[in-house]
């Protein structure tokens, strides 16, 4: 059943079809669909462009079990959600093309972004997040609603490990190691101007790390450990990255008090100096459209 997109009212399925003028979707009918492991490697390698890598992961299907777990909460949906259609595929990366900031996540909430079609959108962990970029300079706004309220990163693009919502919030290690690829492309195409990666959790250090050594970079050895506020020194071909490792803003973090803004802000000031972006350069900030809509109560646990 067609059901209407929470923003423009458009019908749409559940998961979204390629090319029915969801907001953001990347892809068309002639977009290549990667449905192994080698064929992510193939196409990940081939990618020209970030338009073209954020297509081709959009449709990604190389990994059965979280095909058919999207697809499964895309239909089932969560009562609170269930008068909307779910995206329900992959989620690309989002922000400049060439970034001085790149932010790492680990994946995709199963209610959030795979409900949204955007990366950390739609959950309480997204308003944590995206409040913490705005207060920085580093977003043009603190709301995250949906892929259509007008949100702009400044000089920074956010990616996610594994793109796919994975049952338990959990990849496997083969799933993880399956999605790579996506994540080292990516790195490729925008990298080059990158001077700072911010890691949400330890997986996500861990897979910054290999992104970088997939690269060509160092890292140095023994490989820095994941910690809230640890930096480390990274060498790349277009110059030295330094990694900033901060908590997953989930809410088991920041119910608790694990995770609170402040420390949030200081990890964000501090990257955005070392990147010379946001409050350090706040010309590129666009304004926050009048009618962005505030955000609404979310209880998803998801991590992005």
């Amino acid at each position: 059943m067609q059901l209407p997109h929470p923003r423009t009212g458009r019908l749409f399925d559940s998961p979204v079809p390629v090319g029915t003028g969801w907001p953001g979707d990347p892809a068309t009918a002639a977009t290549a669909v990667a449905k192994t492991p080698p064929e992510v490697v193939a196409l990940a390698e081939a990618a020209g462009s970030i338009e073209q890598l954020d297509a081709e992961v959009s449709v990604c299907r190389a990994c059965p079990r979280l095909v058919e777990w999207r697809e499964q909460v895309a239909v089932e949906k969560r009562k609170s959600f269930a008068g909307e259609p779910y995206w329900g595929r992959p989620i690309p990366g989002f922000g400049a093309a060439r970034p001085r900031l790149m932010i790492v996540g680990l994946a995709p909430a199963a209610h959030g972004g795979n409900r949204t079609g955007r990366v950390f959108t739609g959950d309480r962990s997204g308003d944590f997040l995206f409040a913490a970029l705005h207060r920085a300079g580093l977003a043009n706004q603190p709301l995250c609603v949906d892929a259509a309220d007008g949100l702009a990163l400044n000089d920074t693009r956010l990616v996610a490990a594994v793109r796919c919502a994975p049952p338990a919030n959990a990849p496997t290690p083969a799933e993880r190691a399956t999605c790579a690829p996506w994540l080292d492309a990516e790195w490729r195409l925008v990298g080059a101007d990158v001077r700072v990666i911010i890691a949400l959790g330890g997986f996500a250090w861990r897979a910054a790390l290999d992104m970088v050594r997939a690269a060509g970079g160092s890292v140095g050895r023994p490989a820095p450990k994941f910690g809230h506020g640890v930096t480390a020194g990274m060498q790349t071909p277009h110059g030295e990255v330094t990694l900033m490792g901060v908590y997953h803003p989930s809410q088991q973090n920041t119910f608790t008090g694990k995770l609170t803004p402040q420390m949030l802000d200081d990890v964000f000031g501090k990257a955005a100096a070392l990147a010379g972006i946001g409050r350090f350069r706040r010309a590129n900030v666009r304004s926050a459209p009048e009618s962005a809509p505030k955000s609404r109560e979310r209880t998803s646990r998801g991590r992005r």
